[in-house]
């Protein structure tokens, strides 16, 4: 399945790649019969601090994964950065499951499971450590830790704010 993905990535003009974290088999039953649709979750993104998820459900698997690609680069989010970790810890929730994200040391790596692992490495985070809490399932997983990102601010964005803060007082 990598390799099919890797062919897809090189293919992208705009440099944004997608990964595939699941593919579920939804199953109707109707009067005739029963009904075969998929659902596919996609996580986009550019390695250079921007990421984004999609869902896309078809009859048909690639035209899932298609849906869910176009869907995942309408709603990317640009992460900030410092090197090459996160600025500061970060609780991402959403639903019942949360995401803890911690900034690591250059070179330790992306220490997160599943769902979590692909979402930083589309970011183009190289050192995190993260912890799921809660929630497992790889749809709320993803909606947590790009919470969990949103969330994230700059040592600058803090100043500004609270500059912002300082002349109202004034």
């Amino acid at each position: 399945m990598a390799n099919r993905n890797d062919s897809r990535n090189r293919r992208n003009k705009d440099d944004i790649e997608d990964q595939l974290v699941a593919i579920n088999r939804i199953t109707k039953v109707v009067k005739g019969g029963r009904r075969q649709r998929f659902a596919a979750l996609v996580v986009v993104g550019d390695k250079k601090g921007h990421v984004g998820f999609g869902t896309g459900k078809a009859t048909e698997v690639p035209e899932a994964i298609r849906k869910a690609v176009e869907a995942g680069k309408k709603n990317m989010i640009s992460v900030p950065t410092v090197g090459t970790t996160i600025p500061h810890e970060v609780l991402g929730h959403y639903g019942s499951g949360n995401v803890l994200l911690k900034p690591a040391e250059a070179g330790s790596g992306i220490a997160a499971g599943g769902a979590v692992r692909i979402v930083m490495d589309m970011a183009g985070i190289g050192d995190v450590t993260s912890k799921s809490l809660g929630s497992n399932t790889p749809i709320n997983v993803i909606r947590a830790t790009i919470d969990g990102l949103q969330k994230l601010k700059t040592r600058e964005d803090v100043l500004k704010l609270r500059e912002s803060a300082k002349s109202l007082q004034d």
